[in-house]
Order: C-alpha cells, then sequence, then structure tokens
C-alpha cells in the first residue's frame, strides 16, 4: 500500500511556544473541526492520522501531519516526543473490525510498543477486547511515555449538544414511546460496553450497535424495517470516559438514517457531539427528519 506523503516541518525544540497539542485521527469530519478550532486558538497541532481511516486533506488543517499505521503506537509515540507533544487528543472514528480480519497481524504490522500494550487482549487473552480495554490501554501506554490524552470536548466544548428537539418537527408520541425505550435498552448496552446505539420501531428492537458502528447498524435495521420510520436512539455509556469514544453524530450519520427509512434521531444532551450543527439541523429540516437531545431524566 501507498502511503499519502506526510506534511512535514523541522522538528522543534520542546521549549519552544507556543502550545502544542497532539491529534490521533481518525476517520470523518471530527478530526477537522477540531485541529482547525485549535489553530484558530492559536495552538500548534501536531497530528498523526490512521492509515485508512484518517482523510488526506486533514495534514492541510495541522501544522505538521505523519501517517501511521493503525497498530503502529511505538512510532505515534516517537513522533510527539520528537515535537515536544506531552498533550493530545482522540479525535475520530477507528474501525476494529480491522483487528478481526484474517491474517490481520501480517497486514497490520503491528510494532513492539503495540504487541506488548494489546497481547493480555489478543495472544494471551487475559483481559477482553472491549472498546473502553483497547482504548485504555492506549491511552495508558501513551502517558507511561509522557503524553497524555485530554477530552477533545476540552478544546471544542461548544460542539457538545444542547438539550431540547433541534429540529423543525418534534417526534409524534409513538416515536416519542419509541426513543424512551430505546434509550432504556441503549443504556445498558453501554454500560456492557456492546454499543451506544439501538433502533426500535414500535417498541421492538430493530437493530443493535456492536463492532460494525452506528451506520452498518442504521443500514441493517433499514433491510429489517420495511415500513421505514423508525428512531434511531444513540448514548453515552454510563462509564463514559470523556477522553475516547465519546458519541458523534453529524450529516452523515442522518443521511444514513433517511437512506435507510428512518425518522428520528435521539442523541444526549451535554455528552453528545453535533458536528456543524447549523447546517446538520438545516439538512435535517430540508428532509422534514427529527433530531431530539435528551438529558438524563427528561420523558424516559
Amino acid at each position: 500500500m501507498n502511503e499519502p506523503a506526510d506534511k512535514t516541518t523541522s522538528v522543534d525544540s520542546p521549549d519552544q511556544s507556543p502550545r502544542r497539542v497532539g491529534l490521533v485521527a481518525g476517520w470523518g469530519r471530527y478530526p477537522f473541526v477540531v485541529a482547525e478550532t485549535l489553530r484558530r486558538q492559536g495552538v500548534r497541532v501536531y497530528c498523526v492520522g490512521v492509515i485508512g481511516h484518517a482523510e488526506p486533506e486533514l495534514r492541510d488543517a495541522c501544522d505538521d501531519f505523519r501517517w501511521i499505521g493503525l497498530c503502529r503506537l511505538g512510532a505515534a509515540i516517537r513522533y510527539f516526543q520528537r515535537h515536544g507533544v506531552t498533550e493530545a487528543t482522540l479525535v475520530g472514528k477507528t474501525h476494529k473490525v480491522a483487528l478481526f480480519q484474517p491474517w490481520r497481524w501480517v497486514k497490520l504490522l503491528p510494532d513492539w510498543t503495540t504487541v506488548r500494550t494489546f497481547a493480555p487482549h489478543f495472544l494471551t487473552r487475559r483481559k477482553d477486547c472491549r472498546d473502553d480495554s483497547l482504548l485504555g490501554a492506549v491511552v495508558e501506554v501513551f502517558a507511561a511515555h509522557g503524553i497524555h490524552f485530554r477530552p477533545a470536548t476540552d478544546y471544542v466544548p461548544e460542539l457538545l449538544v444542547r438539550e431540547g428537539v433541534l429540529t423543525d418537527r418534534s417526534p409524534s408520541e409513538a416515536e416519542w414511546r419509541d426513543v424512551e425505550f430505546g434509550w432504556h435498552i441503549a443504556k445498558q448496552m453501554g454500560g456492557l460496553d456492546i454499543g451506544q446505539s439501538v433502533v426500535v420501531k414500535d417498541q421492538a428492537v430493530m437493530a443493535v450497535e456492536a463492532v460494525e458502528g452506528t451506520d452498518e447498524c442504521i443500514r441493517r435495521a433499514g433491510s429489517l424495517c420495511g415500513t421505514g420510520g423508525f428512531a434511531v436512539v444513540k448514548v453515552a455509556k454510563p462509564q463514559q470516559d470523556m477522553r475516547f469514544d465519546v458519541p458523534t453524530v453529524g450529516r452523515k450519520t442522518l443521511e444514513s438514517i433517511r437512506q435507510a427509512g428512518g425518522r428520528v434521531l435521539a442523541i444526549e444532551a451535554g455528552r453528545t457531539i453535533l458536528l456543524d450543527e447549523k447546517e446538520t439541523i438545516a439538512w435535517a429540516n430540508q428532509h422534514r427528519l427529527t433530531i431530539v437531545s435528551l438529558s438524563v431524566g427528561s420523558r424516559q
């Protein structure tokens, strides 16, 4: 596989101003929003983009950029250390399914740091492979090398969605019942670290999110619910660590819902990231979709 060219600058002195923040970037719009916001604040952004996940255009939104493989933790750590980066954040989706494909270790070529980090999960099987377990291990190994992860929402708190019905169209009473029904199920799923999304129609579960991600979960629901009109409920885990795997939605989520025949997206206020809020809500209004943002205890 030919890797895209890196955007590189000379190595900076660790004591040089201004403040610098590292990004470990996966798929989607989220890394662009965080990088652009940080640079507007005068922060220098040093980014490692995960090959096969991050968009090539992301390097233009950062001060310095390097491509890394999904299983090259050591390379990412050394990159941040060379540039004097001691605080970083995880942004964008990484597709865990790659870790369960045939010949995965030959294709991914993990470095020694990755092997040592994930050996208890994939080799000795002493630890599980849930999202929180794997991402927590990543955070810990970076911290052991002096690079501490912070929630991306510390840098862009305005992305956390406010409470209320955000669109022109409100849920019908039947849709409210589906949202309330789905909310409790999604919270229980999150507590078990299975997934964060559930699709409901007539208070019956059409699909639940697991390793495949929200969009695939929605598409599967569309194939099973030919009448459409279902509700997608996406919530934070009860034990949500805001440093990683924070629920994130945007126009692409709504496009998946519309294509599958859904009608409502319900999310958790203050604990869900809504990307490009004005444009996303405008698109939802144009297509007669509903977005509702709830807090724990409101209507459940």
